[in-house]
């Protein structure tokens, strides 16, 4: 008799959308996120996905020496697998977003499947003040700002981190991004099995209703069959019922206080290892057992914590 399946929880720590102001347990310095993320992999994620920010301000940086304060620290405390944004902040260009995933080769980077409009803005109509300057304008640029994502930038991304050895977690905000990858698996600019990251409920991108997740995994079950691994976010308050939804359905999980600062209605999260011990009661709830590390290179055919270079 088969055993439960195994299903992976991804943990998107900081991220690059919330500002200080909306959380005081969002982590910004270093000590933080090295913290947070540890505690997240202790409390059962098997991937840490991970941004930088300014540890004064709060405001993302994608250097790769804001990404060097904390590193080595999550490497020697965890068997995570890691997982190092190339995403960025929208407003940031693809040879700024890929600069730490070329230094550090990661196991994972995040890669984003499209250009889209990325709405924050609504955001302005909760929050009415802000500790730092920065963090109005960042809501408010949003409602004219492309997140660019062109063929030429993801060509891009792929060819200068294909020598890495690095893995991608390919993000798909919408229909057409699940139809942009599987161009590039015909130019065999990726190789299978392709760890495919559907996103939902970000303003601009497809919705959180059942209907929208049911449509996203029969594209990507038609494009893909079974040369992908399924996984799901919610962003803000679908980020547990789109978990248990698609969990129920055969997919991996991710949580995060990049996707969402809360834990229930009303109440932030203290901290990730408050949202991964969540969505673990839901997916044991469901009879389910949630992977290792080590599980989750197997199941992703990833090269193992030994061959990064941090």
């Amino acid at each position: 008799m088969a055993g439960p399946r195994k299903v992976i929880i991804t943990c998107a720590v900081t991220g690059a959308i919330h500002t200080p102001s909306m959380s005081p347990h969002l982590p910004v310095t270093p000590e933080e996120i090295a913290e947070q993320a540890i505690a997240a992999a202790e409390a059962g994620a098997a991937i840490l996905h991970l941004h930088a920010r300014d540890p004064e301000t709060g405001k993302p940086d994608q250097s790769p020496e804001a990404f060097a304060r904390f590193l080595p620290r999550i490497k020697q405390a965890t068997d995570a697998v890691i997982n190092l944004t190339t995403g960025g902040a929208p407003n940031m260009l693809i040879r700024e977003r890929i600069g730490p995933a070329l230094r550090f080769k990661p196991e994972v980077a995040s890669l984003n499947m499209g250009s889209m409009n990325f709405g924050l803005f609504p955001m302005l109509e909760r929050y009415k003040s802000f500790k730092f300057d920065w963090e109005r304008q960042h809501l408010e640029n949003s409602r004219d700002l492309i997140f660019r994502n062109t063929f030429a930038d993801i060509e891009y991304a792929l060819r200068e981190l294909a020598d890495c050895g690095t893995r991608f977690e390919f993000e798909c905000y919408d229909v057409g991004h699940l139809y942009n990858l599987a161009h590039f698996l015909d130019r065999k600019l990726v190789t299978p099995p392709l760890f495919v990251q559907t996103v939902f409920g970000i303003l601009g991108g497809i919705g959180p209703h059942p209907e929208d997740v049911m449509h996203m995994k029969r594209t990507a079950d038609r494009l893909f069959g079974g040369d992908y691994r399924w996984s799901v976010l919610g962003a803000g308050r679908n980020q547990m019922p789109i978990a248990a939804m698609a969990a129920a359905m055969g997919a991996n999980v991710r949580v995060g206080l990049e996707d969402s600062l809360w834990i229930g209605p009303g109440k932030l999260a203290e901290s990730n290892a408050d949202q991964v011990r969540k969505v673990r009661q839901i997916l044991e709830g469901l009879g389910l057992e949630v992977a290792t590390p080590a599980e989750a290179r197997a199941i992703l055919a990833l090269k193992g914590g030994d061959k990064v270079a941090f």
